[in-house]
């Protein structure tokens, strides 16, 4: 078939207007006679007489019309130079024949269009006028009958001659496909095949035109590529079915025709060629999701990439070792403290995980490990180097905001659920600072917060000597935050049995503190060793004091998070039993059996007597763990110096001995005995916390026993620890009394305390006060003066625990009496810099903020001394008052509602200035954030409250956008700017609601 590029004659160099063209296929697709009945004869009938009568009426327009000449000269023309017959027997072919001529018609009237079109230069006087349009442009009318001659095209000359197997059959897509499947007649000329190469060949040079390739590919590709498939691959022998043939086929078994064998040949090649391309896996994922919206695809990605993952891990571990779990996990590996850094990477400051690269590495391997959720062993131990950094990171993040706390939290999860378990606890062992062997974060690295809000990893700076005390600070604090998070993670871990385990392991590392020789750790006589040799020997002694004090703060930390479901079988609860029989034997070994101990080996053993005392129901395996006791309870029955718990240790060995045959009165009583605590408690959370208690108290005694135990005391267990007063060490306790429980000497012992110069003890004496005054505790309130007093006097404290518990104690009693305190407060945040430091102004200011938001709707009646006392600080030569002043403002006015209305002027003048002629970027900052923090609290009242100054708000904000050198400050305008666009949007434009009016007649 040659292109019809050229004219042939005068009357051919004449172009045909499209809309004559557009007419013609309209012509051919006019509807029949009626198609209404049921009879499937009647339909064939109706379809033929159709396509006759729209051909012969295309054939009189042709003839008969003189408007036509134009069109039947370029149709004869493109006939002419066909190489396909255009005439047959079969209506359905002729009909296809001429709906093609029409088609090139169309794309060579078209391409003349296009090309003898020249668009005049453009008016620069009305740059805003559109271009014109080309004439080849086709209307959305005219596109829609385009793809309805398509769809006749596609489904006589395409669809009725592809083999079984290839494509969708036509008679399963649509009714109407049915009857065309029946009417098309394959025996008449040309043959099946010569009229599908007729067809897709015509198809592809109409495609050649852009405008019509799209309307051509995007809705019959499939079609017109199966057509390609069989011609060019399709073995001369295999032949079509017949419609008779077809019709004595089963129904289902023509739905699950299996493709043809040169088919899926073709199918796997071309496939695989397209995979080995650049971009080919996501090229042919594209091309199989097409349509089906971005979250499906983005998801089915995710599992294509995944399952990918998995199974090359499964099949080549190896290889997925070396190309695809060492990428992923390089930015965590980069910051090990196993890794060497490069000379050149050692600056301060450098940045070895870039945002970026931290964050992809954390997502991929959520991903892989999480989602994917296959426990391969070249999986697992790709993992296991990295849990250090992962649960650091997750500790990081703890501190503030951020998208990948989720992710680290689920990693560690699901890690720690699927190793073996004694591998489990050795991670868990190292998370927590016990192991140095555990790799970790490398001791140059640590975790920074990015520009953009994610994480990445630097280079730490250099400590200079007057920031050691600061480092060592962030140092202790950030081991206790670490034990702190670990604690919240095995709170997670309960189910699994994972928890109970770890506890165990920490109630065996206190048993060994308790029953380490502390002999063996004295120094030989100072002349029998070198300085090197005194110097670490002293090392390991501090060392191993710290890790004493880490297994105490964790058994404590525990103690708090775990509940009672913390053992989930019979054998971690025989292992907590015999732990504590171990450490009351480790006790009398040395001489050193306390209430305490006595207590809580009376619990244990209690918890033995309710097991066998029918609590569980215990199987023969059960006895085989039990009988683990036996050794220790003939130990304690015969060392132990109470007759009571000697009796009950022998009767205990010989139940447990008899498999619960033989039962004394002695178990069942203390089964009985230990029932009636657990009931009398009334409460689930009451029996944890006494455990706490306990614990608690384990630690300290024994604490004070290796303090007693050698002539000299061991360092970092120092007699000079804190002592706390009674009714202070136990906060909790005293939160949960009733109001008028309190004694006057309880009070006055923790009124003292809170001068006490120990910070720990002084932070706890604070914390008791602020609880009494919550509960609005009598006696309490009667001194509130000297309350008062005593919290503005700890506000000057340096201690963070401390100015930070008398914050929240000032707070707590401006809520119960703001009329005396407030103005006091107002007072002395508003003093000069000889009055008070900045610092503890800074203080008092965080005390007012916290009392605006006790006090919600009731602050309206403290406006006017607030706001004149902010303002006033927005004029304060110290650039950090004048932020604080302006923070206090905006959790001021948006609780102010329309009772900021007589002011407003006055506060917008302030932000106005502020936010322009301020030297301190911070100030400005705090100016652009209160802006957001009205806008946000008014929400819609906005245009009612902010009506006098709203635009004055908005040229302030534009203006801080153009000009403003600071990104922050930019970014508070952006985000002001967006909600006052959410703002009149909502004004303009109110949501439409349902409503149904009753109107009731008279």
């Amino acid at each position: 078939m040659a292109a019809s590029g050229q004219a042939v004659g005068n009357a051919a160099q004449e172009i045909c207007g499209l809309d004559r063209i557009l007419e013609a296929l309209k012509l051919l697709l006019s509807p029949g006679g009626s198609g209404s009945s049921s009879l499937q004869v009647t339909k064939h009938d109706v379809l033929l007489a159709t396509l006759k009568s729209n051909l012969s009426a295309l054939e009189d327009k042709f003839l008969k019309d003189p408007q036509w000449k134009k069109l039947k000269l370029l149709r004869d023309q493109i006939a002419d130079k066909a190489e396909w017959p255009q005439n047959s027997i079969d209506v359905t072919w002729s009909f296809t024949s001429q709906t093609l001529l029409l088609l090139l018609c169309l794309k060579e009237t078209m391409i003349r269009l296009a090309a003898n079109f020249n668009p005049g230069k453009p008016n620069p006087r009305t740059p805003e006028v559109a271009p014109a349009l080309s004439p080849d442009a086709l209307s959305i009318s005219q596109q829609k009958t385009v793809q309805f001659i398509l769809q006749f095209v596609v489904t006589l000359g395409i669809c009725p001659y592809l083999m079984p197997g290839v494509g969708v059959p036509l008679r399963y897509r649509t009714e109407f496909g049915a009857v065309v499947q029946d009417v098309v007649c394959l025996d008449a000329a040309p043959d099946a095949t010569r009229r599908l190469y007729t067809s897709c060949r015509a198809l592809l040079n109409v495609a050649e035109h852009t405008s019509l390739g799209s309307l051509i590919f995007c809705h019959h590709f499939g079609d017109i590529a199966a057509g390609l498939c069989q011609l060019g691959f399709c073995p001369t022998k295999s032949k079509l079915l017949t419609p008779a043939e077809e019709s004595c086929t089963d129904v289902k078994t023509q739905l699950r025709c299996r493709a043809p064998a040169w088919l899926r040949r073709l199918c796997g090649q071309l496939l695989s060629e397209r995979l080995m391309r650049p971009n080919g896996v996501q090229a042919v994922v594209r091309g199989i999701l097409e349509g089906a919206g971005d979250k499906l695809t983005a998801r089915q990605f995710q599992r294509v990439a995944t399952t990918t993952f998995i199974t090359l891990s499964r099949e080549r571990p190896q290889l997925a070792a070396k190309y695809l779990l060492q990428p992923v996990l390089a930015p965590l590996h980069r910051c090990l403290n196993t890794a060497e850094i490069p000379e050149s990477y050692r600056v301060p400051g450098t940045i070895l995980v870039t945002e970026e690269e931290l964050c992809r590495c954390i997502e991929d391997v959520f991903k892989v490990y999480v989602i994917g959720n296959e426990p391969l062993t070249v999986l697992m131990d790709s993992l296991l180097p990295v849990l250090g950094v992962l649960f650091l990171l997750y500790c990081f993040t703890k501190q503030s905001v951020s998208h990948i706390r989720s992710l680290c939290q689920e990693i560690l999860l699901w890690i720690l659920g699927k190793l073996e378990r004694k591998k489990a606890i050795a991670s868990l062992k190292g998370f927590a600072g016990l192991d140095k062997a555990v790799p970790s974060l490398h001791s140059l690295c640590q975790f920074r917060v990015a520009t953009q809000g994610g994480i990445m990893i630097t280079i730490k700076e250099a400590i200079s000597d007057e920031d050691e005390d600061e480092a060592l600070y962030q140092k202790v604090s950030s081991e206790q935050d670490r034990v702190e998070h670990l604690g919240d993670l095995l709170s997670l871990c309960q189910e699994c049995g994972l928890a109970g385990d770890f506890f165990i392991f920490c109630l065996k590392e206190l048993t060994h503190v308790a029953t380490e020789n502390e002999a063996e750790l004295k120094t030989k006589p100072f002349s029998s060793k070198s300085l090197l040799e005194l110097e670490q020997h002293q090392t390991l002694l501090v060392e191993g004091q710290e890790q004493k004090l880490l297994v105490l703060q964790l058994m404590v930390v525990l103690c708090e998070r775990m509940s009672e479901q913390i053992f989930t079988n019979i054998t971690q609860v025989v292992d907590f039993v015999a732990a504590t029989l171990q450490r009351a034997c480790a006790s009398l070994a040395h001489q050193a059996e306390s209430t305490v101990e006595s207590q809580t080996l009376s619990m244990s053993m209690g918890l033995v007597a309710v097991i066998l005392g029918g609590a569980v129901q215990l199987k023969s395996s059960d006895f085989a763990v039990l009988k683990q006791l036996l050794p220790l309870l003939e130990k304690v029955s015969n060392t132990y110096p109470d007759p009571v718990i000697q009796e009950l240790a022998v009767d205990l060995r010989i139940t447990i001995s008899t498999h619960g045959a033989f039962a004394t009165e002695a178990v069942s009583m203390a089964a009985q005995s230990t029932l009636n605590k657990k009931d009398s408690e009334g409460k689930i959370e009451e029996p944890q916390q006494s455990s706490h208690e306990r614990h608690t108290d384990v630690a300290h005694s024994h604490l004070e026993q290796q303090q007693s135990h050698g002539t000299a005391p061991q360092p970092g267990l120092q007699s000079d620890a804190p002592v706390t007063p009674q009714g202070v060490n136990e906060p909790s306790t005293t939160t949960n009394q009733k109001s008028g429980s309190i004694t006057t000497e309880q009070l006055q012992e923790v009124l003292l305390s809170a001068y006490d110069p120990q910070i720990p003890t002084r932070a706890a004496a604070l914390r008791t006060l602020s609880c009494w005054i919550e509960q609005r505790e009598a006696k309490a309130l009667e001194m509130q003066e000297k309350l008062l007093k005593i919290f503005l006097e700890n506000l000057e404290h340096e201690d963070t625990f401390v100015y930070l518990s008398a914050i929240q104690g000032v707070a707590l009693l401006s809520d119960v009496y703001p009329e005396k305190i407030l103005p006091d407060l107002l007072a002395q945040y508003d003093s000069s810099k000889d009055e008070h430091t900045p610092e503890t102004r800074m203080k008092v200011g965080e005390v007012l903020m916290r009392i605006v938001r006790a006090l919600g709707d009731m602050v309206s009646k403290y406006r006017e001394p607030l706001i004149h006392t902010f303002l006033r600080g927005v004029r304060d030569p110290d650039g950090a008052h004048r932020a604080s002043s302006l923070a206090n403002l905006g959790e001021l006015c948006q609780r102010l509602d329309f009772l900021l209305g007589s002011v407003v002027h006055e506060v917008t003048a302030c932000l106005i200035a502020v936010a322009k002629t301020d030297s301190e970027v911070q100030v400005r900052r705090a100016a652009i954030h209160v802006i957001v923090l009205l806008l946000r609290g008014l929400s819609q009242k906005a245009t009612e409250v902010l009506s006098d100054v709203l635009k004055d708000l908005y040229h302030l904000l534009k203006h801080v956008v153009r000009l403003e050198p600071d990104d922050v400050a930019k970014l508070h305008a952006q985000l002001a700017l967006e909600e006052l666009d959410d703002i009149m949007k909502n004004f303009l434009f109110p949501p439409r609601k349902l409503e149904k009016k009753i109107v009731v007649l008279p």
